[in-house]
């Protein structure tokens, strides 16, 4: 893994300023990679390429960037890793291309000269974010994989100017131009907790979005492309579901998982696996360990506050498959001293509190390995989340007279809590075997509530509501607009998409790469551990859409198929519990040992220096205190304040 970064200069410039400028911005990505950098320049047609690398594939200096094909004519900066680079390789040599070394990034390079750049990238299986100059054309192609795993950035700079790099930071370093905030963005992060691509939190400052390729000249604004659609897959898989028996299927999803992890485990350092004890990551696991001669190396994070710690679940997983398993028990004081470095490590604002446990088990598994995999996107791709269940029980309720929704509300509403959460516990023994509804109770309220409301036609506008930090963004920034993203207004077809596909598709467009992906990529770089996820291996997630969507959610089960997978390796038993994510106790701390730092935070005159309207979050946080669940939108306050004293 490594970071990138890259000038498109006016042709013919200072060359010692062109060189320095790609040097500091190289300079700020050394987390990204501690173990070797490069630069290439060519004055004379205006680019400069800069580099840091960590040494995963072929440590020896034959993998070195920025890397020229072996007919000269590109160069190439490259960030990930591509999967299929032996085969890839292979046909390479059939053609007669030569190779000088064993890396994947050499392979990338010769694909750029054999196929042509843009044709090449459709061909890469994997994680990446590259940057290829074709010194004939003098052209730049920045691309980006499908899924967005590794990230991207582009900026538009007085005077034709572009800049490219790995992280935001890179930006400031080249020290070219002021970044200026964008106060939509703004506005959008402050709804979401995080920034919606294609947008960045400065102004003319874009992501390469996921699955799209873009082209630079100096002068010419950017032109984008995407290669690899989730909206035109949607579409396509809707007119070929599988029909085959389901014990077919899960032998088959056996198969692609077994290959995704495999090519995932091929590395030149150490290896080993996050390991929370849910489903995915002990589903990569097992299929890990099954095809690993020698225990896989395990981690995980537990907490003290009971209803948060999974610790010894992972443990229990970890017994049972025999890996070599380490456990990192988290205070409030650790949370407390990670919360100063966040604004550094996720340069744009960033309002996920997992983020915390997430670097801090990657900084635990860095001690020992180089590169973890882990369980990410099997939610998004498999249906995992309780609100795509929510969704399709309301496309059914939708059907209902409007009188009986409201009369099934009130009587789901009308009975205590308590109530509900007694009648689980009794038949919870009676119920199918992957269905786990932790506080029962609460999730009958809100369904009523949402039962009582449900009007056909309203799912997305409930989905969005649902993801919703701020709904009022524009009345706590003032001047930012309402935080509306482009995906809100797009009109996906209703009669191809069911609820429940409608909702993975907008995450895996948005929350997945927006949020999740971004969280492990900044979280795991900052402390030089690369990070592989097999369930998004882009066959699999192709295979998944193609699925009927009851074999994803089934009898109120979610990820069904992905757990008769998990199932033929480990114990049913082991693994059924409510989902609890990656989450800290936020709510419970706000309240207690982090209630000084965060009430210091608030404070009106540090609100309004942030550019925010401090009424409406003096009044969330009086209600936090009072025992309300605010934590996640003062969460979003918090992480704006901080990153603006860091970068605004």
């Amino acid at each position: 893994m490594c970071g990138v970064a890259g000038w498109l200069a006016p042709p013919g410039g200072d060359a010692e300023a062109l060189r320095t400028a790609v040097d500091r911005m190289a300079a700020t990505l050394v987390h990204r990679g501690p173990d070797d950098r490069g630069r290439w320049t060519d004055a004379a047609a205006g680019i400069g390429l800069g580099f840091r690398r960590l040494s995963v594939l072929d440590p020896s200096p034959a993998g070195h960037q920025p890397m020229r094909s072996a007919d000269g004519r590109y160069v190439c900066v490259f960030n990930g890793e591509i999967y299929n680079y032996r085969d890839l390789r292979t046909e390479l040599v059939r053609r007669g291309v030569a190779f000088r070394g064993a890396s994947d990034t050499e392979v990338v390079a010769n694909a750029a000269a054999a196929f042509g750049a843009e044709a090449a990238i459709p061909r890469l299986w994997g994680m990446f974010a590259l940057g290829i100059w074709d010194r004939v054309e003098r052209t730049l192609l920045l691309a980006r994989d499908r899924l967005g795993k590794k990230p991207l950035y582009v900026t538009r700079l007085p005077g034709g100017n572009w800049l490219f790099a790995s992280e935001l930071k890179a930006f400031h370093a080249a020290d070219l131009g002021a970044l200026e905030v964008d106060a939509a963005a703004a506005a959008q992060y402050l709804r979401f907790g995080y920034v919606p691509a294609p947008r960045t939190i400065f102004r003319h400052t874009w992501k390469v979005e996921p699955g799209t390729f873009s082209r630079l000249r100096f002068g010419r604004p950017l032109s984008s492309e995407r290669y690899w659609d989730p909206v035109a897959l949607a579409r396509r898989a809707a007119g070929a579901r599988r029909s085959e028996p389901a014990r077919a299927l899960i032998s088959e999803l056996d198969e692609l998982l077994r290959d995704a992890v495999a090519r995932r485990m091929i590395a030149d350092v150490p290896l080993g696996a996050l390991l929370s004890g849910g489903i995915d990551s002990s589903a990569v696991t097992a299929l890990m360990q099954a095809q690993s001669a020698r225990p896989v190396r395990t981690f995980s994070v537990g907490f003290h506050e009971p209803g948060y710690d999974e610790a010894p679940a992972a443990e229990a997983v970890a017994r049972h498959l025999g890996t070599e398993h380490s456990n990192l028990y988290l205070r409030s004081g650790e949370v407390r001293d990670a919360i100063p470095s966040l604004p550094e490590i996720y340069d744009e604002p960033f309002a996920d509190s997992s983020q915390i446990p997430t670097l801090l088990v990657s900084r635990l598994a860095r001690q020992d390995v180089t590169v973890a995999l882990s369980g990410d996107g099997g939610d998004e791709v498999f249906a995992g989340y309780e609100r795509y269940l929510r969704q399709v029980v309301l496309a059914a309720a939708s059907r209902i007279p409007a009188v009986a929704r409201r009369v099934l509300g009130a009587m789901a509403t009308g009975v205590p809590v308590g109530w509900w959460d007694a009648a689980y516990r009794a038949a919870r023994p009676l119920l199918p075997a992957g269905l786990s509804l932790g506080r029962f109770g609460n999730k009958v309220h809100g369904a009523g509530r949402l039962l009582a409301a449900a009007e056909p036609g309203d799912h997305d506008e409930i989905h969005w509501n649902e993801m919703t930090l701020w709904p009022d963004a524009e009345t706590l920034l003032p001047g930012g607009g309402t935080g509306e993203t482009p995906w809100e207004s797009a009109c996906l077809d209703a009669k191809v998409y069911g609820p429940g596909e409608r909702l993975t598709l907008y995450d895996l467009m948005t929350y997945l790469p927006d949020d999740i992906l971004t969280k492990v990529d900044r979280a795991s770089m900052a402390v030089s551990l690369e990070v592989r996820s097999p369930l998004l291996d882009h066959r699999i997630v192709e295979w998944a859409w193609r699925l009927p969507f009851r074999l994803k959610l089934r009898a109120g089960v979610t990820k069904w198929i992905l757990r008769q997978v998990l199932y033929r390796y480990v114990p049913p038993r082991l693994v059924e519990r409510p989902k609890a994510g990656f989450a800290i106790p936020l709510d419970h701390w706000l309240r207690g040992p982090l209630r000084d730092w965060a009430e210091h935070q608030l404070r009106t005159e540090r609100l309004e220096a942030a550019g925010l309207n401090p009424a409406p979050v003096r009044q969330a946080w009086r209600r936090q205190l009072a025992g309300a669940a605010e934590h996640s939108r003062l969460w979003a306050v918090l992480m704006w304040i901080a990153w603006r004293e860091r970068w605004a």
